[in-house]
C-alpha cells in the first residue's frame, strides 16, 4: 500500500521517525502512514477550508491536512499535551504551514463547546481518547456544514469491537460504532484502513 500511495515528503517522514525514536512507548498513537495521504486527499476532494482535529499527538495528521488546505484555510487542532504537540509545531514550521494551524491546548470538549454552534466545519478528524468519542461526535455533528465529513480513526480498535466481552476503550468504540450507525443525521461507511476508519457525511 505504501509503495502505491503518494510518498510522504521529507518533513512528514522526519516527523514519523522522530516520533518513533523519541516516544517509542506512545508512537502507536500516531496515525498510520497511509492515512496521511488519505487525509490530504479527503481535504482536496471535499474542498474543505475549515477543519477541526480532535487529538493531535505529534502532529502528523494535522500536518498532512494543513498541507492540502487551500489558501485561507484553517485547521483547529485540539490536544492536552504541550510536550507531544511540540514535535508537531516544529514540523509545521518546517513545512511552512504553521500559520494554517490553530493549536488549542485544553480538554477537547471545552474547545469544541466554545466553537460557534452553527454549521461551519467542513472536515473533522477524530483520533483522541476513545471513552469520549460519542461526546466529541455530538459536539461535532451539529457544527458540520451540509456535506461536511467526519473521519473517525480506530473504529476497529485492534479487533476488540467484535469481542462481546470487550471492556474499556474497546467497549467505548463498540458503543461509538453503534451510535454512528443509528445516527440519521449522517450517512456513514466503515473502511478497512489501518485500525479501522469511519467516514460520515453530514446530510
Amino acid at each position: 500500500m505504501l509503495r502505491h500511495n503518494p510518498p510522504l515528503d521529507s518533513v512528514q517522514r522526519e516527523l514519523v521517525e522522530v516520533t518513533h525514536a523519541r516516544l517509542p512507548d506512545y508512537a502507536g498513537m500516531q496515525s498510520a502512514q497511509e492515512q496521511g495521504p488519505l487525509l490530504a486527499f479527503l481535504v482536496r476532494l471535499t474542498g474543505a477550508r475549515h477543519i477541526v482535529e480532535v487529538g493531535t499527538f505529534t502532529g502528523f495528521s494535522a500536518l498532512s491536512m494543513a498541507q492540502a488546505l487551500p489558501a485561507g484555510g484553517r485547521l483547529i487542532a485540539c490536544d492536552v499535551s504541550e510536550e507531544w504537540t511540540a514535535y508537531g509545531r516544529e514540523a509545521w514550521a518546517k513545512a511552512g504551514v504553521a500559520d494554517r494551524i490553530d493549536l488549542r491546548i485544553a480538554p477537547a470538549l471545552d474547545t469544541l463547546r466554545a466553537l460557534p454552534t452553527e454549521p461551519h466545519i467542513d472536515l473533522a478528524y477524530l483520533d483522541a481518547d476513545k471513552g469520549n468519542y460519542i461526546a466529541y461526535w455530538e459536539e461535532l455533528v451539529v457544527r458540520m456544514s451540509p456535506g461536511g465529513l467526519i473521519v473517525a480513526d480506530n473504529t476497529f480498535f485492534h479487533g476488540s469491537v467484535v469481542n462481546p466481552e470487550a471492556t474499556g476503550s474497546g467497549a467505548a468504540i463498540k458503543a461509538f460504532n453503534e451510535h454512528v450507525a443509528a445516527d440519521t443525521r449522517v450517512e456513514a461507511v466503515m473502511l478497512t484502513v489501518a485500525d479501522g476508519l469511519t467516514l460520515a457525511r453530514r446530510r
